[in-house]
């Protein structure tokens, strides 16, 4: 009998991943690895003199090396294609993912490029126009390229979700009544779309202001493509503007920089009417999906915050987006 106690989800040693980083990737002695962010997976900042990097581990049971190799094969596509996307960055052998034993299992650690810039959730009207072209530069590339990983479709983003928060909840509440109700509407919907005029492709599906950095001259760099695979185009569009209106509290200031947006996205690339009439419903699904990931997830996550008062914050979001859209759930 071992006398280890077995553990889910463990933290790696900054000091241990420089000296890995630096023997892979022939860095230099003055290499410095500290931990950013334990989240959903834990994220490294790795410098290298005046160079940066990012490294990620990926958390244990998380995605399959097959998953993460699809997410980079994506990745390195857009790259190629001057899509505005940090990318992966091969080490001495020319592997992409490093294999990690931790005390719950194999992990699996990528390094990636930095983002230029920083983040902010408060950014210009103008700078909504750049994040706009930048998205559309990822889609342009991303259009029609097949991933081996998830299809976002009514089961995944809806039904599926609704079973697994429905679950984690286990009490009936007004709020999983009104989000299953909401799911049966937008399948419905989702069902009668002319979908020969939605364009279809690998989507980012998590576009917001914590996933992008600029730079003063607006400079749109789009990273954390963990959640990628294959879905409308226009997933990515309707989400973002969802995240805008959430830290926009003044409707005013949403369509402004709403607007700004679109027309960054269409200097770029049209959307067209089947895909503009989605856009106020599209987000709703990935916000259903979003919410049961989080149940999913919790053990892993340590999600303190997720309770019945969490989830009413959430659904009293959408119905404020509802309202605005003078969308009528049936």
């Amino acid at each position: 009998m071992t006398n280890e106690f077995p553990v889910i989800n463990s933290t790696l040693s900054a000091t241990k991943l420089g000296e890995l980083l630096q023997h892979k990737y022939n860095l230099s002695k003055n290499i410095e690895c500290k931990l950013f962010r334990a989240a959903m997976n834990h994220v490294y900042i790795v410098t290298d003199c005046s160079e940066k990097y990012v490294f990620r581990v990926y958390t244990f049971d998380w995605r399959t090396k097959n998953e993460v190799a699809e997410e980079l094969r994506l990745l390195i596509h857009l790259n190629e294609n001057k899509a505005p996307v940090s990318f992966p960055l091969a080490d001495n052998l020319k592997e992409y993912i490093q294999e990690l034993n931790a005390p719950e299992g194999k992990r699996f650690g990528v390094l990636f490029s930095f983002a230029e810039g920083t983040k902010s959730a408060r950014f210009t009207a103008e700078t909504s126009f750049c994040i706009g072209h930048a998205l559309a530069k990822v889609h342009k590339a991303s259009e029609n390229f097949t991933l081996n990983r998830i299809t976002y479709d009514n089961k995944v983003l809806l039904i599926d979700s609704v079973k697994r928060t429905r679950a984690f909840f286990k009490k009936e509440t007004d709020e999983t009544v009104f989000l299953e109700k909401m799911a049966g509407f937008l399948q419905n919907k989702f069902n009668n779309v002319e979908k020969e005029q939605i364009r279809f492709g690998a989507v980012h599906l998590d576009v917001w202001f914590d996933n992008m950095h600029f730079n003063e001259e607006d400079k749109v760099t789009l990273f954390d493509f963990d959640f990628c695979g294959n879905g409308w185009l226009c997933l990515d569009i309707s989400y973002f503007l969802f995240q805008l209106f959430s830290t926009n509290l003044n409707e005013n200031d949403y369509k402004i920089k709403a607007e700004s947006f679109l027309a960054g996205y269409e200097t770029v690339t049209e959307i067209n009417k089947e895909e503009k009439r989605l856009l106020p419903l599209a987000c709703l699904a990935i916000m259903t999906y979003y919410i049961s990931m989080q149940c999913d997830r919790y053990d892993y996550w340590t999600n303190i915050f997720l309770n019945e008062d969490h989830l009413k914050r959430v659904v009293g979001n959408l119905k404020r987006w509802i309202l605005f859209n003078e969308i009528e759930i049936e």
